[in-house]
């Protein structure tokens, strides 16, 4: 079972729960979401060309037959390894292949044999002009029938690993692996990232502020597991919870949402299967596994089919579209369960969907522009300027300066009244003892 925790963020762990090797010889009849959810439709359109997707994980095994050839760049974040991402590390070293197969595996072997033509080739016109057209092929006969396919198996990927100990010696925390990985995904191009890593804690460390900022400012589509009850997530946490993520949440395989292999909150996007599920494990071994983590690797395939069919589009329009065609499920609209739906792959490429001018599902940088405060000047000191740090309750309403025991009009009169009583006085004994001296 999957739920190594993290240090640094509270409870953070590996989004992937019951793990069991398995032969390879059934891997792909046991992948019912690519046709119930839509993929091998939307194949027929797009298969992820051209786009580039960034996984912060465990490390890829780049070697892995259903693999090899897509990861076309990474880096290790801990500084550990010195393989640049490709070499699985830490407590749990084989989650990050398991990811990475189902988002952009292109299985192996031969490709299914084509049905010949019962006609005699003697008997078909020789003339170019009326020649037969050539039998088109199905998107999923080019590839190998054996091994797994990932919902975007032309996409590229980027492996960013990261350590997932933080008492290892002379490595950066895991919050800073992370941020830092980030951030060179971004500097690397990637139009999609992948992030299947969940917490318990909803807020999170200032340095991810920067880098999904960062990610914001160069239309990138981050998308992130939701967590499992199973691994200790009753709610999401943190990065699910930051402002502008796709919060993927998980199904069981008659679609409903999955118990052990999800979790809920209002930060919950869509909904995509998570149990069960298979995976490549390094070696070019196999596994049977389950929960958000798997879901959210297909959601990023989905939002790189998107890219590749709709490359001027930003990114808050790719999310939009994911969530406007995700079919309603539970309670009507939005809801901690499943968010606005389930995923429906072919209409989140093909469908018209009318254009937005925000990300849905929010902005981080709206929110540190509300809840932290950057560099604040003192006025009292031209030397003292202070970053206040976390989320502020801002008064309701504005302070007001304390009043004065006595304000200056109200000494002013009190001098004036006090004065002519004085005067009173003296006039009055004047006037008395005049009076008696004269008798």
């Amino acid at each position: 079972m999957y739920k190594k925790a993290l240090a640094g963020l509270t409870g953070i762990a590996l989004t992937a729960i019951l793990a069991t090797p398995a032969a390879a010889d059934t891997w792909r009849d046991e992948q019912y979401w690519l046709n119930d959810y839509g993929f091998t439709t939307a194949w027929e359109t797009s298969m992820g060309e051209g786009v580039t997707v960034g996984i912060i994980d465990t490390g890829i095994d780049a070697s892995h037959q259903d693999l090899s050839g897509q990861v076309v760049g990474g880096y290790d974040a801990s500084g550990s390894s010195g393989t640049n991402g490709t070499t699985p590390m830490g407590p749990d070293p084989n989650h990050g292949t398991m990811v990475a197969s189902l988002l952009a595996g292109h299985g192996h072997g031969d490709p299914p044999e084509r049905e010949e033509d019962d006609e005699d080739d003697e008997d078909k016109d020789k003339d170019d002009d009326d020649a037969a057209e050539e039998e088109e092929v199905a998107p999923i006969d080019e590839f190998g029938t054996d091994g797994i396919l990932g919902t975007a198996p032309k996409a590229e990927l980027l492996s960013v690993s990261v350590l997932l100990d933080d008492s290892a010696p002379n490595v950066p925390t895991v919050d800073q692996q992370i941020a830092n990985g980030m951030t060179w995904l971004v500097d690397q191009g990637a139009d999609v990232i992948n992030i299947s890593l969940a917490s318990s804690a909803q807020d999170w460390p200032e340095s991810w502020d920067d880098a999904f900022l960062y990610a914001e400012e160069h239309d990138v589509v981050v998308v992130v597991a939701a967590g499992n009850r199973a691994s200790g997530s009753n709610v999401v946490g943190a990065p699910a919870t930051i402002p502008g993520v796709l919060t993927v949440a998980g199904l069981d395989e008659e679609g409903n949402a999955s118990w052990d292999a999800s979790t809920e909150g209002i930060t919950i996007g869509v909904a995509a299967p998570a149990d069960p599920l298979i995976g490549a494990l390094p070696d070019d071994e196999y596994t049977t596994w389950s929960g958000t983590s798997g879901a959210a690797p297909l959601v990023s395939g989905l939002a790189a089919l998107i890219r590749a069919e709709h490359p001027d589009m930003p990114a808050h329009q790719v999310i939009h579209r994911i969530l406007e065609t995700a079919k309603d499920t539970g309670d009507a609209g939005q809801d901690n369960l499943y968010g606005r739906g389930i995923i429906d792959a072919a209409a989140a490429v093909s469908a018209d969907v009318p254009n937005v001018d925000a990300n849905p599902m929010g902005s981080i940088a709206e929110w540190i522009t509300l809840h932290r405060r950057g560099e604040i000047e003192d006025t009292s000191s031209t030397e003292d300027t202070r970053e206040v740090a976390g989320p502020i309750d801002y008064p309701t309403q504005l302070p007001v300066a304390a009043q004065l025991e006595e304000s200056p009009a109200t000494l002013q009169a009190t001098v004036v009244i006090g004065f002519a009583i004085l005067l009173l006085t003296v006039i009055i004994l004047t006037v008395f003892f005049t009076r008696k001296h004269n008798r």
